[in-house]
């Protein structure tokens, strides 16, 4: 195929997938606590797309807009290790809620399950969020946006320009061998 034909159009996330370290416990968490319901389960020995040996359970939990979480559960009661070389706040998944009200009425509701949560923080006027970890180590965030939709333009607009002003930076510090 020729690589300037386009690309096809990427619709949205079906879902995305983590290990967990145990079935009933990230259902509990998922479905139970944020109320995201289990709807499909994979229980198989292979892996379709490797047809490597290893027995797992892939679980699903579907968000209104149709996407899901989902988790393979390998049997072993062993969570996903943190990436060695990079801080716990990089690696986490933010998931969108409708309101401000949303995010203090999750905050209130983890906080009675005794979730420990960090927030509400605001980003400077473009999303409002609170952070925390699931039993297995993933990091979560909830989020609404609090932009209006002409700031949200804007940053569209600045986003390319902004990029390509971080990338000379970065480029000419390693040049340089100046830490960031």
């Amino acid at each position: 195929m020729n690589p300037s034909t386009p690309m096809v159009p990427i619709h949205g996330l079906h879902h995305f997938a983590y290990r967990c370290r145990d079935a009933e416990e990230t259902r509990y968490f998922y479905e139970d606590l944020l109320g995201l319901p289990l709807t499909h389960i994979v229980r198989a020995d292979t892996i379709p797309s490797t047809g490597e040996h290893c027995p797992y359970v892939h679980l699903f939990f579907e968000m209104t807009d149709g996407s899901s979480m989902a988790f393979f559960d390998l049997g072993d009661n062993i969570a996903s290790a943190p990436s060695p070389n990079t801080p716990r706040w990089a690696n986490h998944i933010a998931l969108r809620v409708g309101s401000v009200d949303a995010v203090r009425t999750a905050l209130a509701r983890l906080q009675a399950a005794g979730v420990d949560v960090i927030g509400p923080v605001d980003h400077d006027g473009f999303v409002l969020s609170i952070y925390f970890f699931d039993p297995n180590g993933i990091r979560l965030e909830l989020t609404t946006n609090t932009a209006t939709d002409q700031t949200l333009a804007q940053y569209r607009r600045d986003a390319r320009p902004a990029l390509d002003a971080w990338t000379r930076e970065k480029v000419s510090r390693a040049a340089s061998k100046v830490p960031a």
